[in-house]
C-alpha cells in the first residue's frame, strides 16, 4: 500500500485549521495529485482554496484514507459526514488530541481500521514529531502507510499501547508550548541583565533553536554536550548549578509539567 494507492482511491480531510493545512501541503509538495484530494471544512481558508483540491462536494464512496483533524469539540457534528465510509476498507486516522480509538470505532463501527496520532505544532514547519498506536484492525501496511503520510510533516515513532499517548501528549504534544515559554523566560532574564527587548529575544530564539538542532545532528547525548560546554568553576557552570537543583531548579518542574499535562490529557480521553 503506497501513496499511488492513495492517489487512485482518494484521501479525505476533515478539518483543514492549522494543522491539516500543514499536512496537506506537504502531500501536495510530495506529489499526491490535488484530484485526490477532498477536504471537508465550514471555513476554507483562501490558501485552501488556491490548492485546487476538491472543497465539499460529493465524497468518494470508499476512500484509501480519511484524515480526521478537527478539534475534538466539534468532532460530534463533523463525524456524521463520514460514517458510511466505516466497516470497509477505508482507513482512519485521526490527529485529534483527547479522542481514543474506542470512541472511533464506537461511532466508525469496530472492524474498521482506525490509527490515532498525536502530531505537534512543529509540522507547520516541517519539524514536528508525531506518535502513532493502531487498533486491531489496522494491518502492517495501512500502519506503513499512515507513517508515510505523517512523515511528510516530521518524524513518526510508534507506541506499543494507546496509554502512552496521554504521556507524549504531555512531553511533545504540549512540549512546544513549554519551550516557547522558555524563551520568553531567557529574553526577560536578558533584558533584566541590560539587554534591549529586541536584542535579548533575538538572543534567545537563536540560542533555543541551535541547541535543538545541535542535540539532533550530534552524537553526543545532551548530557555530553552539556558537560562539554561546561566549563570548571566557569560562567555555564554558575548558571546550571541554578538550574539543575533538585530542589528548586527545571528536573522537579520539567516533571511536574509534564505529569500536570499528561494527567490532563487522561482525563479528556476519559470524558
Amino acid at each position: 500500500m503506497d501513496m499511488d494507492f492513495v492517489a487512485k482511491r482518494g484521501l479525505v480531510l476533515l478539518g483543514c485549521g492549522k494543522m491539516g493545512s500543514a499536512m496537506l501541503a506537504g502531500w501536495l509538495e510530495g506529489g499526491l495529485p490535488v484530484s485526490s484530494v477532498w477536504v471537508i471544512d465550514p471555513n476554507p481558508s483562501d490558501w485552501l482554496r488556491g490548492t485546487g483540491v476538491h472543497i465539499g462536494g460529493a465524497l468518494p464512496e470508499a476512500p484509501a484514507i480519511v484524515l480526521i483533524a478537527v478539534k475534538p469539540q466539534m468532532m460530534g457534528d463533523a463525524l456524521p459526514a463520514i460514517t458510511r465510509m466505516g466497516g470497509g476498507e477505508t482507513l482512519f486516522v485521526s490527529v485529534a488530541a483527547g479522542t481514543s480509538i474506542a470512541a472511533f470505532e464506537t461511532a466508525l463501527g469496530a472492524q474498521s481500521p482506525i490509527i490515532r496520532a498525536m502530531p505537534n505544532t512543529p509540522a507547520a514547519v516541517g519539524r514536528g514529531i508525531t506518535a502513532i498506536i493502531g487498533n486491531a484492525q489496522s494491518s502492517a501496511a495501512q500502519m506503513d502507510l499512515a507513517d508515510a503520510l505523517l512523515s511528510a510533516v516530521g518524524q513518526v515513532v510508534r507506541l506499543e499501547h494507546e496509554a502512552q499517548m496521554d504521556a507524549v501528549t504531555g512531553v511533545s504534544g504540549s512540549g512546544p508550548a513549554y519551550v516557547f515559554h522558555m524563551i520568553e523566560c531567557l529574553a526577560r532574564a536578558g533584558e533584566a541583565e541590560g539587554l534591549s527587548p529586541d536584542l535579548a529575544m533575538q538572543l534567545a530564539k537563536a540560542t533555543v533553536a541551535g541547541a535543538g538542532a545541535l542535540a539532533e545532528a550530534a552524537d553526543e547525548s545532551p548530557a555530553e554536550l552539556r558537560v562539554n560546554v561546561t566549563s570548571p568553576n566557569g560562567t555555564t557552570q554558575a548558571g546550571l548549578e541554578v538550574l539543575m537543583s533538585e530542589t528548586a531548579g527545571l528536573p522537579p518542574l520539567i516533571q511536574n509539567t509534564v505529569a500536570a499535562a499528561a494527567k490532563r490529557a487522561r482525563e479528556l480521553s476519559n470524558g
